[in-house]
């Protein structure tokens, strides 16, 4: 089977411990990382150029069904996803425990100038330049949405692929950034983050999305072997092992067997 992972290192991570574990399981495994955004991806699962990949659940209801509202509850959130990918030939197996939230961040310095607290408390610094990566522009838990919900009628966009927004706040190229809550860039202390007093960024678990004719062709050892790995994924967990890849500079393959191992799973 072919597994596909989009272009970052989380996805990097995921992808090599469900490689790893299928392997061990007894499976003839390849995995193909750097796919792309979630539209290209999801159009290599739907064509079959493979079987399954990681997915964050409200980005498959904010950018693939293009929901206008969002659930209040990350269960409600996993339903209402697994529940369009089953109108479309796919399925979802049960999500992680962590989720990778949006959030919005600034330099610490930045903050104690305009007295900002919240995502909201932007309107304070005047004309903020904000940056935000190609996928989330539009949809329910996009820019053009957070921008109206906060009423922040004084920003300029900037879009950045996932990863260049530390270096564009560092240089003060942008004021301020759409950031993942589980980057361990964020860690290192050089970054506020801005509290969503609106709870507008929504629920991001990750679930496989699978055809529904892999997973019935594998068998449910398949199910049984990705739902252990899944189980595992706390927001320690892929904190460190985010960081592993990103700070200590060790292989995604590297981590994900040590992990593996440190849980039994090899």
């Amino acid at each position: 089977m072919v597994i596909g992972a989009k272009e970052f290192t989380e996805q990097w991570i995921i992808g090599e411990l469900y490689k790893q574990a299928l392997t061990k399981a007894g499976y003839n495994v390849e995995l193909k990382s750097n796919i792309g955004s979630t539209t290209v991806i999801d159009g290599a699962l739907t064509s079959g150029q493979i079987d399954l990949y990681p997915e964050y659940t409200g980005v498959i209801l904010q950018v693939l069904a293009r929901s206008r509202t969002m659930p209040h509850s990350a269960a409600e959130t996993f339903r209402a996803a697994k529940a369009y990918e089953e109108t479309r030939g796919l399925t979802m197996l049960p999500p992680t425990p962590f989720q990778n939230r949006d959030a919005v961040a600034v330099k610490p310095a930045f903050a104690k100038k305009h007295g900002l607290r919240t995502i909201s408390d932007l309107k304070k610094a005047g004309h903020v330049v904000f940056a935000e990566y190609p996928d989330n522009m539009e949809g329910a838990l996009g820019y053009r949405e957070m921008v109206k919900a906060y009423g922040l009628r004084n920003t300029e966009v900037k879009t950045l692929n996932i990863g260049l927004q530390y270096s564009a706040l560092d240089h003060g190229q942008v004021n301020a950034a759409d950031v993942f809550t589980t980057d361990p860039q964020l860690a290192r202390g050089g970054y506020t983050l801005l509290d969503d007093t609106k709870g507008y960024y929504g629920f991001q678990n990750v679930a496989p999305v699978v055809r529904k004719g892999v997973q019935e062709k594998q068998g449910p050892e398949f199910a049984r072997t990705l739902n252990k790995v899944d189980a595992l994924l706390t927001d320690q967990a892929v904190r460190e092992m985010n960081r592993a890849v990103d700070t200590v500079r060790l292989a995604p393959s590297e981590v994900a067997a040590k992990f593996l191992k440190a849980n039994d799973i090899s």
